[in-house]
């Protein structure tokens, strides 16, 4: 069992059977060499229809760092030979103990498929040269997302992180007319523009597609404008993923901003309320949580696993560009949320208004002090280059967020270039628990 060709454009009900046969071998798959499962489920047969999946227990990332530190480097959800394994991973750790992740030869193919099928969506093309600027050092993210830009035809070039002067170099001298990166790293270069190559403006630079990912934001009207008048550069949302599962199986199209699931031949998802786990209806306007199966994974198959991200469904129906996938928006990451007074906050609300003072550079830190519950959200902002300290903005910004959130914020406002250039992933959240 293996991809349908062109799944992301055939009609769900077309699909169910395509899932039901795929699930069947999964299952079977699972429940013979996953001894991870076999002991989370006590004896329990999986379903063998995809909608009574809710009868099996949800399964997490704290549950598979336990399973990879009792049985290393994999874990025992490693459900085939290790000699099957011909490519290792390692998570980046963010949220945690980074964890190995081991894709056999069917595993990492069937990921730059699905992978190239959201750059593609998102405007990647043979004919186009785009430059990957993500960590390869074992990053899911670098080498495997080299790969589903690959996917596309596009001239993908491997640049990964560092060596600024030498990126905008390359940039100029290749002809690169696409950047594949964070969407916190064009800031980066724009401070190295100002501060080595003062001749030269962003636009200078010829890219006129940016290809996101790995980090929330670009869901900001301000950011995407202000990417637009900088750089001359279209964004799109074009890789988001959950490194456990996939590295990339959704993004959005040319013709709508909202990400589009690209996965439905080989991934299940699911809608959870993230306090109870109770299942919620997949349909347009739901919020929750989203829970993942695979369809097809040979090394480290998942079943219901919790990703931690908060989505909200807006469309089920087919979108203008063809595809059938549902059409979601990531409102942010369970253990990034904050709390304050009873108010679940994200750094996405954050980011939106922050975004907006145009006094400001748009980069921010939510910087947590001891254990929750917080009466206040302690917000970090800096002032944009060639700003003048004005006294005002902490207490537009305070009565800004108390308008639209109903949170109150203490704001620190720090002079220009006051965070440290990140070149991967921006922790908007600092937790210093004492």
């Amino acid at each position: 069992m293996s991809l349908v060709q062109d799944a992301e454009f055939m009609d769900t009900a077309a699909l169910s059977a395509q899932q039901q046969a795929a699930w069947k071998t999964q299952a079977a798959h699972v429940t013979a060499h996953s001894g991870f499962y076999q002991a989370l489920w006590k004896g329990m047969t999986p379903p063998t229809d995809l909608r009574d999946l809710p009868q099996l227990p949800l399964s997490d990332k704290a549950q598979l760092r336990k399973s990879q530190a009792d049985h290393p480097p994999f874990g025992d959800y490693l459900a085939a030979l290790r000699d099957r394994a011909v490519r290792l991973h390692r998570t980046s750790g963010t949220t945690g103990q980074a964890m190995n992740l081991a894709l056999s030869a069917r595993d990492c193919a069937i990921t730059e498929t699905v992978g190239g099928r959201c750059h593609r969506a998102a405007g990647l093309h043979p004919g186009m040269t785009v430059v990957h600027c993500l960590n390869y050092q074992m990053w899911m993210g670098g080498l495997t997302d080299h790969m589903t830009l690959q996917a596309t035809g596009a001239l993908v070039v491997p640049f990964g992180v560092g060596s600024t002067d030498l990126l905008i170099r390359t940039i100029r001298e290749v002809g690169v007319n696409a950047i594949s990166c964070t969407p916190s790293y064009p800031a980066v270069l724009e401070r190295v523009l100002a501060e080595r190559f003062p001749d030269l403006a962003p636009r200078d630079l010829g890219l006129t597609l940016g290809l996101f990912g790995g980090e929330p934001g670009l869901d900001d009207p301000a950011l995407r404008d202000r990417l637009r008048t900088v750089w001359g550069m279209e964004p799109r949302n074009a890789n988001y993923g959950v490194s456990d599962v996939f590295s990339n199986f959704a993004a959005q199209c040319e013709d709508d901003m909202h990400l589009h699931f690209m996965a439905a031949d080989v991934l299940w998802p699911e809608l959870i309320d993230p306090d109870t786990g109770a299942p919620l209806t997949l349909q347009a306007g739901a919020e929750g949580e989203l829970v993942l199966t695979h369809l097809v994974r040979d090394c480290q198959p998942l079943v219901r696993f919790r990703t931690g991200d908060i989505i909200a469904i807006d469309h089920t129906d087919p979108c203008t560009c063809g595809r059938t996938g549902f059409r979601f928006r990531v409102i942010g990451r369970s253990d990034d949320m904050v709390v304050v007074r009873g108010l679940n906050l994200f750094p996405t609300m954050v980011a939106a208004i922050v975004n907006a003072d145009p006094r400001l550079s748009g980069e921010y830190r939510v910087i947590l002090d001891g254990q929750p519950p917080y009466d206040h959200l302690p917000l970090h902002v800096e002032r944009a280059g060639g700003s003048v300290d004005d006294p005002d903005i902490a207490p537009a910004l305070e009565a800004a967020i108390k308008r639209q959130l109903g949170a109150t914020a203490r704001v620190t406002v720090l002079p220009p270039d006051s965070f440290p250039l990140t070149e991967g992933k921006t922790r908007r959240v600092i937790r210093r628990d004492t």
